[in-house]
């Protein structure tokens, strides 16, 4: 889907830096508007989806921790927080809490940290 032959590279230079990105920019949207009502909607779902996962893939330190903490003391919680839905891991984390509390921490810690 992605035409490499259609975009074409500019050296950025200091003085123009500006000047080039304005014409890089509307480069870019004329080249958007001559496509295809399909190649565009094929275009903006490969952009959602690019930028879902990289939303998905950046972890912040921060809240790492806080979800290791959660997942000690309140495990399904911390599934449920990590993985933004009630799915399978939350249920198996619900479930291996309520029968045995360290199998249910062990688990929502290898979910948080990225391990399962």
């Amino acid at each position: 889907m992605f035409n490499a032959q259609a975009i074409s590279l500019k050296p950025i230079t200091a003085d123009s830096s500006t000047v080039v990105i304005k014409e890089s920019i509307s480069d870019a949207l004329h080249e958007f508007k001559s496509l295809s009502h399909k190649e565009k909607r094929d275009r903006i779902l490969e952009a959602k989806k690019a930028l879902k996962d990289f939303k998905k893939n950046k972890s912040s330190d921060g809240n790492t921790i806080l979800l290791c903490i959660l997942a000690i003391l309140l495990p399904p919680l911390a599934v449920y927080l990590k993985e933004g839905a009630i799915n399978s891991k939350f249920w198996i984390s619900l479930l291996l809490t309520l029968l045995f509390f360290l199998p249910g921490v062990i688990y929502a810690l290898l979910v948080v940290l990225n391990a399962a």
